[in-house]
């Protein structure tokens, strides 16, 4: 196989979802969106519903689709962008209930779909999505008269326990919400962490299901190994790659891996980030290009046929660190080349 094999443990997946649900009182619902955040919103969605989710959360309507297609008519499937131009169709065929963010958006659904579940969604300091509490205050009574399932914010810090920002969000949410017959919700995965005055009626996880920060206790959801495409001998002074950025200081031996920045590894990594044999480190050496990258093999005993970027001991954390950005850009960013596999479950 000249790609790498992406493996989903499905048994991690649904250990993280059950930890945190384990950590409130409410319902715990699923963010499945950017294709269960790169490893497959379909067999992800299936996976959380069958642990016992009911609830799921895309970005925009075209990715309710998959996940609808997985469950069936059951479970509710809503859309964060809400009730975008063109999208009524969409919305109606799939069942989807969108996340209504202005004025604008709830005028259009309650003219093109009248009866048809909604929910509302508030800005409570972030200014990315929702109405802020002036429209809110002008609509509330009409929006909350025609039943919406779920009445949601959004925090922005809330992967810092200790910023200010949380807790203004939090009174500003329950100052445009308290006194309302709906369900509410505030916390995705960080804001679960913060606490059960968090909680509400329905916490959201995201990133924390595929083993990202800030939920410090999740298992590895994704492992990535990589094939080996060829291993050249490299004399002391030789350089690998492009710009000659790496020279060996000794003779070496370089294992060529079927991967590069196309698929995900960023091209910040550069020089930065180790691969595993089993439990022997591999430094990657030179740039990462758009299909391959160089990793020094020298003291393997053996030669290998794929090495090891993501497992239990290198996350997508550690890689987010070395490159300089966060655990979801290195999760999304995985490339469509890769075989993926889902084990347990």
């Amino acid at each position: 196989m000249s790609t790498g094999s992406l493996t989903v443990d499905v048994d991690a997946l649904v250990g993280n979802w059950r930890a945190l649900d384990a950590m409130s009182d409410v319902e715990t619902a699923a963010v499945v969106k950017a294709d269960g955040y790169g490893l497959g919103a379909a067999k992800v969605a299936r996976a959380l519903a069958k642990a016992g989710a009911r609830k799921f959360f895309v970005a925009v309507a075209e990715e309710g689709a998959a996940v609808r297609q997985a469950l069936g008519p059951n479970a509710e499937i809503c859309v964060f962008s809400g009730h975008m131009r063109g999208d009524t169709e969409m919305i109606a065929d799939l069942m989807l209930t969108p996340m209504l963010n202005s004025i604008g958006q709830v005028t259009r659904h309650f003219e093109s779909l009248p009866g048809h579940p909604f929910g509302i969604q508030l800005d409570t300091g972030m200014n990315r999505l929702g109405m802020e509490i002036g429209e809110w205050a002008a609509i509330a009574e009409t929006a909350i008269g025609a039943g919406p399932t779920l009445v949601m914010s959004h925090l922005a810090c809330a992967d810092d326990p200790d910023h200010p920002m949380n807790a203004q969000q939090l009174a500003q949410f329950h100052l445009m919400t308290d006194g309302i017959s709906v369900p509410r919700s505030l916390a995705a995965t960080g804001g679960i962490l913060l606490g059960p005055q968090y909680h509400f009626d329905l916490t959201r996880p995201g990133v924390g299901l595929y083993g990202g920060a800030p939920f410090g206790d999740a298992r590895a959801v994704a492992h990535l190994d990589l094939p080996v495409v060829q291993i050249r001998d490299v004399e002391a002074g030789e350089t690998v790659g492009y710009g000659n950025s790496w020279t060996a200081a000794r003779d070496s031996r370089i294992a060529t891996l079927s991967t590069g920045y196309a698929d995900g590894v960023l091209r910040a990594l550069s020089d930065k980030v180790t691969l595993w044999h089993g439990d022997q480190p591999c430094p990657l050496v030179g740039r990462v290009s758009m299909d391959l990258m160089g990793v020094d093999v020298t003291d393997l005993a053996e030669a290998p046929q794929s090495l090891s970027l993501l497992n239990a001991t290198q996350t997508v954390d550690d890689l987010a660190a070395l490159a300089g950005t966060i655990g979801y850009e290195i999760l999304t960013s995985l490339g469509p080349r890769y075989a993926r596999r889902y084990a347990g479950g």
